[in-house]
């Protein structure tokens, strides 16, 4: 199967691969955005070691805890070639192991490959992961001119704490660092000629609108329904592939995934977002350090965004929802305790579902800013971007504008988004 897009990384990937010198790789994005994938699909056939963390998904269960973590990390040794040996009881003598059979294939002319997928799933509590990780690279890996190490992660805020932005002996480290992002309208539209879809550019904004891109999510579609039988099937029929899949994606993400959700929740209330002051008030956390960084979190991991409105100052600043299949979930599959597996279709022309559709193409337009920029002639100016809004009252009418681009070059671009 040919890759859509990332063309830039898979040539960063193969530039590191054929590099004569130990290169550490890190690649971060959203949870199925096709990490893995870029991975298997670039270096097909020249992994020599490969591992995944275990899921935290199952809350309780012994898939959390460092010896379950430790067990599948042995069975993965053992499966390439690692001699009969106890199985490690620290993270210090599995990656001591893991040097041990790198050793031991080694050829001394070949690129050795080691990939360590979902990386962040590996670091239980107290269970000296870093440490331990830091050791193998810093005192062993990092010395090997043939050693490739790439890991990958979707808990997007553990990957730049502990790896890309780590002040520890992690510190300065990677190589290079991947940030992979989903597919723009016009990878949308690649895929699904690469697939044999007949789909309208209409229905396939409409399928941003829901997926956002996401290649994992638009690889359930089948190409011989519609798009709105599709969406019935994908969420709305019982045991749909996606009815469950909000709650998985938190769970697998944060370590705190209820207090992200009541933020995620709250944001999807209003368009242009709230300030930290109205989200700690609306969402009733408390009011601490902690706070902030759920926020940077989900900022880190794609799902809101902050910004400042057009002529306010910073201690103004908002956050909004932009994740385009949370903005979905939340208005029509959430807390719905009778849903009919035909929704879609029935409602597809009702007021609710066209309401959604104009806020839902504001959020495609900010996903692609490049692109309008690009139509407007200004890629290559700074900018920024922002929405703008005066509430009305007894004298003035109230107004909205929905995207200002503030330009470098004392312009500004007002643009109205309509769908």
């Amino acid at each position: 199967m040919n890759i859509i897009g990332r063309e830039k990384e898979i040539k960063e990937l193969r530039r590191l691969y054929n590099s004569n010198k130990a290169e550490f790789v890190a690649i971060y994005g959203r949870r199925r955005v096709g990490k893995t994938f870029l991975v298997d699909e670039t270096l097909k056939g020249k992994i020599t070691f490969r591992h995944a963390g275990l899921s935290p998904v199952e809350k309780g269960s012994k898939k959390n805890s460092l010896k379950e973590q430790l067990k599948h990390f042995y069975y993965s040794l053992q499966t390439y070639g690692l001699k009969k040996k106890k199985c490690p009881t620290s993270w210090m003598e599995a990656f001591f192991l893991l040097s041990q059979l790198l050793e031991g294939m080694d050829d001394g002319k070949t690129r050795q490959v080691v990939f360590l997928d979902e990386l962040p799933w590996m670091d239980t509590p107290r269970s000296g992961f870093i440490t331990a990780f830091e050791g193998f690279w810093n005192t062993w890996a990092c010395h090997r001119d043939n050693m490739m190490l790439l890991v990958c992660g979707s808990a997007n805020s553990w990957m730049l704490d502990n790896l890309v932005n780590n002040h520890g002996g992690l510190y300065g480290r990677t190589t290079y660092e991947i940030k992979l992002s989903p597919f723009n309208l016009h990878e949308c539209e690649e895929f699904f000629k690469q697939n044999a879809f007949k789909i309208s550019r209409y229905d396939i904004v409409q399928s941003y609108m829901i997926f956002g891109g996401i290649p994992f999510y638009l690889g359930y579609m089948d190409k011989s329904l519609s798009l709105a039988q599709n969406i019935d099937n994908i969420f709305f029929k019982p045991g749909a592939r996606l009815s469950n899949e909000y709650d998985r994606l938190f769970s697998s993400v944060f370590s705190n995934p209820e207090e992200m959700k009541t933020i995620v929740k709250t944001l999807s209330d209003r368009r242009t977002g709230f300030t930290r002051q109205e989200l700690l008030k609306k969402t009733g956390i408390d009011n601490s350090g902690s706070f902030s960084k759920m926020l940077d979190a989900l900022i880190a991991s794609d799902f809101i965004e902050s910004y400042v409105p057009f002529g306010e100052g910073k201690r103004n600043t908002h956050y909004r929802l932009t994740d385009p299949f949370c903005m979905f979930y939340l208005k029509f599959v959430a807390g719905k305790k009778i849903i009919d597996e035909n929704f879609w279709k029935y409602n597809v022309t009702s007021p609710s579902v066209n309401s959604w559709r104009g806020f839902a193409f504001e959020g495609v337009c900010f996903r692609h800013i490049p692109q309008i920029k690009q139509a407007l002639g200004i890629s290559g100016v700074v900018t920024s971007q922002s929405s703008w809004s005066l509430k009305g009252d007894d004298i003035i009418d109230g107004t909205q504008i929905d995207m200002l681009i503030d330009r470098n070059d004392n312009v500004v671009n007002m643009c109205e988004m309509k769908f």
